[in-house]
């Protein structure tokens, strides 16, 4: 007869089973690594195509969210001597504007706006990182200097600036065709959109070259100001973030974005201001057509003072917080997200 020996005790737990490996996860997912959904994934968050399809998102948010303040500031930027229809505080001008358009003048220009700065902003933000990746950087997540951010930045903004500026040339002509500047003579009933102030200034006023007035002091101008906006942007961001935090709070990506505007703008209005006269240089019943950069300056100074040359900077300051901020916050959760959709096991760095 033979017994059976009984262990005393709780039985051994069993060994947990190991975690399945990134690999084999993927794998699950995407069964074929050629399916599209595969291909999409992989291509869309790929470093620079994330931030070229992030930065059209940032772009139209921010103009949208400064609208009226953006058309008010190209309203004060165009009037010359003896042009004293929007000589008022922000407030009265924005009234006033109201009052004679609605809220279709607050919006006047907006959506080509959108149009140009949808490309305008992809751009921008797409070759700035990839510059930064491919010739700045000697290995993906280096340190680069302030001096290389600021050339980084500037060769971005030319860039962007070349691929779209008759849209920005379009959409100076929109935004002041409708408001009541008395010289301009009497309105006609049906304004023209986008593509028919294009085709009228390709047929009327020089061809192509038409589409590019202006652009001289307009790249020296984007230039410094995009350098500056991402060196300073990427500067206080990292002062703002503590050791170790890899993604500071939606506040402090704000302020940072506002502070990067500011500077940036402060810096370099006075070229914006000649971005716009020259835009309309060749329009009727707008004064004194420039004969060059230098004769801008001089007669701007001669006639209207140093003060000429920051016209509209107030109501330009205070579209920079909500437009850099709104901007800088929309690029990157839209830049986070599409990174996120990378199904491999690269980690991708901006």
């Amino acid at each position: 007869m033979s017994t059976t020996q009984q262990t005393s005790g709780p039985a051994p737990a069993p060994a947990p089973r190991p975690a399945p490996a990134r690999e084999n996860i993927i794998k699950s997912q995407y069964p074929n690594p050629e399916t599209l959904a595969f291909q999409f994934r992989s291509g869309i968050s790929q470093p620079v195509v994330a931030a070229f399809c992030a930065g059209g998102v940032a772009g139209a948010v921010s103009r949208t969210v400064v609208s009226p303040l953006e058309r008010l500031k190209i309203l004060f930027q165009v009037q010359s001597v003896g042009r004293d229809e929007y000589k008022l505080s922000v407030g009265k001008a924005l009234k006033k504007m109201w009052q004679e358009e609605g809220w279709r003048g607050f919006m006047r220009g907006n959506g080509t706006n959108c149009i140009r700065i949808v490309p305008y902003s992809a751009v921008q933000f797409g070759s700035y990182n990839f510059y930064k990746r491919n010739i700045f950087e000697s290995h993906p997540g280096a340190d680069m200097s302030p001096l290389t951010r600021l050339v980084c930045g500037g060769l971005a903004g030319i860039t962007s600036v070349t691929f779209t500026y008759p849209l920005d040339i379009v959409r100076t002509r929109l935004s002041i065709q409708t408001a009541s500047f008395a010289d301009l003579g009497a309105k006609p009933k049906e304004m023209p959109g986008m593509w028919g102030t294009l085709t009228t200034m390709y047929k009327t006023e020089g061809g192509f070259l038409a589409l590019y007035r202006g652009i001289i002091p307009t790249v020296a101008g984007v230039a410094p100001y995009v350098g500056l906006n991402f060196m300073v942007y990427e500067w206080v961001r990292k002062y703002l973030t503590p050791d170790g935090e890899k993604n500071p709070s939606a506040m402090r990506k704000l302020l940072a974005g506002a502070v990067s505007g500011a500077v940036a703008q402060t810096c370099t209005y006075p070229f914006d201001v000649l971005r716009r006269r020259f835009q309309i240089n060749t329009m009727s019943g707008m004064g004194y057509q420039y004969k060059s950069i230098t004769d801008a300056v001089r007669v701007i100074i001669a006639q209207e003072g140093i003060k000429g040359m920051y016209k509209g900077i107030v109501p330009n300051l205070l579209k920079v917080a909500p437009s850099m901020a709104s901007s800088w916050l929309s690029f990157e959760i839209t830049r986070d997200f599409l990174v996120s959709l990378n199904p491999g096991d690269e980690e991708v760095i901006l």
